[in-house]
């Protein structure tokens, strides 16, 4: 078996969240094609359209008019969406929004300190029992703030930039390394007064409208991944990945990769609606061991699971520190990663922030405990294609929260 031939993907997942999330604040009509088809931005859609923001959907095209906020008459379900629940609270605290926010087991086991300290100390009246899920916010006057993030995340971030945009004094976010800027880039395309220098990032609140805009939205790079870490570890592969996100905060996997001795290129580069958008051709080659510390997590957090399966089948060890926000995902993902490995017969140690993985290993067919976690379903679903006997996922279904055509796509480029 072989992974051959060309492959598309339906939108990434963080740009689809921020294009509804930001359409909706702009003055008449944006338009979408391409819209992630998960279910976590399903989420995002239909928070907004419960807070009386209009969104219709049809066939591949979803158009969102900008328009008034409205204090919601139910509970806003985030389901399993991290980016939904945090981007929103700061995008309804900024809207002079109350509304009470709800998740699934998942999510509501999750702490939400990162995002609520920041914004209460903007002015946001907020009721948290154990800074989790729920949480209810009242209609707030914000002001804007200096606030040094003691972690690089894109979430935290957005979350403190949509909440200025309705505050009355300018916001400085600095994190310590530069996290998923999608944010930015689509702030400033549709005309919002925002600068950047170095890992700070300044906001003046709204002044003027906000411009509706059109995309085209770019294949989901996260999500690509799993079938590029399939191409780099079954000898013989080839694969294009076609018109795919290629933002510089968005390709460290792409970049390990390539360190690891795979062969990576990038064809036909465009820019739209301030992102980078290309074409990557994977091929097989003989992969080592590499060291991938804190600074270079921010890029590939949610890759992580998969690179621990190619770390298996590379030559040497290969070595995983500063990725304790790994454990604060949808599960504790070190654990599933280390758990599940070490099950298939992985020459694998956990760490308190990574893991430690020696290779090449032939691995086993083992039952997987996937914790209804989307990456890890999905990541050792491509150890199974390597496996010396056959993988049993607990959850298979749980992969429909960020790609539910992931079976059929990885049955149609196996070759």
């Amino acid at each position: 078996m072989v992974i051959k031939g060309s492959i598309s993907f339906p939108g990434d997942k963080s740009i689809s969240h921020r294009a509804l999330i930001l359409a909706s604040l702009c003055k008449g009509e944006s338009s979408f094609s391409n819209l992630s088809t998960g279910m976590d931005v399903f989420s995002t859609k239909e928070c907004l359209m419960a807070c009386g923001i209009n969104i219709i959907s049809e066939k591949n095209k979803t158009i969102v008019n900008g328009g008034t906020f409205n204090d919601p008459n139910q509970k806003l379900d985030c389901g399993n969406s991290g980016t939904t629940m945090r981007l929103l609270v700061g995008l309804l605290a900024g809207q002079k929004v109350s509304a009470t926010f709800i998740g699934d087991d998942s999510l509501s086991s999750r702490p939400m300190n990162r995002i609520l300290s920041p914004l209460a100390e903007m002015g946001l009246k907020l009721k948290s029992k154990n800074k989790r899920l729920p949480i209810t916010i009242t209609k707030s006057e914000l002001t804007g703030l200096d606030y040094e993030s003691p972690i690089a995340s894109a979430q935290v971030k957005s979350s403190v930039l949509l909440a200025t945009l309705g505050s009355n004094k300018t916001t400085c976010f600095t994190e310590p390394v530069l996290s998923r800027d999608h944010t930015e880039r689509m702030l400033k395309y549709i005309g919002a007064d925002i600068s950047f220098k170095n890992n700070k990032t300044f906001l003046e609140p709204l002044s003027n409208p906000l411009s509706p805009f059109n995309f085209n939205i770019p294949g989901d790079p996260s999500t690509a991944a799993f079938f590029a870490g399939a191409a780099s570890i079954i000898p013989g592969s080839n694969i294009t990945i076609n018109r795919v996100l290629i933002n510089p905060t968005r390709i460290g996997f792409f970049t390990i990769l390539d360190k690891m001795g795979a062969r990576i290129k990038y064809l036909k580069e465009k820019e739209e609606v301030g992102e980078l958008i290309g074409n990557i051709n994977i091929k097989q080659e003989r992969l080592n061991g590499v060291r991938i510390s804190a600074k270079e997590i921010p890029a590939i957090i949610d890759e992580l699971p998969i690179i621990a399966i190619i770390a298996t089948q590379a030559k040497g060890i290969t070595k995983v520190t500063g990725a304790k926000e790994l454990r604060m995902k949808e599960c504790d993902r070190i654990n599933a990663i280390s758990k599940n490995l070490n099950d298939m017969g992985a020459k694998i140690k956990e760490l308190d922030d990574g893991f430690i993985i020696e290779g090449p290993t032939v691995l086993k067919g083992a039952k997987i405990e996937t914790f209804k976690d989307h990456r890890i379903a999905m990541a050792f679903s491509i150890a199974g294609l390597v496996a010396d006997g056959n993988i049993l996922l607990d959850y298979p279904e749980s992969v429909k929260i960020s790609y539910p055509e992931f079976f059929e796509q990885l049955n149609r480029v196996c070759k």
